[in-house]
């Protein structure tokens, strides 16, 4: 496995630095077993770090879109920080950077967990 996750808890959000590749097989695997197993704890307010993350796949862009579904039918957010450049692109390129709220820091990701949602979205 080629990806490394740190997970962390910091002001009542689950925060997951990822650092590596983001590919099918045990990487997104990983990934989607901490989500579940934050939701399944009731922790719905999660934050991927994806500072460090090096390569993302399909399957690692479809797995972040089904972690947002599922996270949002539990009642929580999930979020992302420091998306780098080519992961931007590639939301952007298939007209998915709706579907996340992208921050481009940590410390501004985790001040938008204690604000209300607005209508509009962000």
């Amino acid at each position: 496995m080629q990806l490394t996750i740190e997970p962390k808890e910091v002001q009542g959000v689950r925060v997951l630095s990822l650092s590596g590749r983001i590919v099918a097989g045990p990487e997104c695997d990983s990934v989607r077993s901490f989500v579940k197993e934050f939701l399944a704890n009731h922790w719905n307010n999660i934050l991927l770090d994806l500072a460090n993350v090096t390569r993302i796949d399909s399957t690692g862009i479809g797995m972040l879109v089904e972690s947002v579904i599922v996270t949002a039918k539990e009642g929580g957010q999930l979020k992302l920080a420091n998306v780098p450049r080519l992961i931007h692109n590639i939301l952007s390129t298939h007209r998915l950077l709706q579907a996340f709220d992208i921050y481009p820091n940590e410390k501004e990701a985790l001040a938008s967990f204690t604000k209300p949602a607005s209508v509009e979205g962000r």
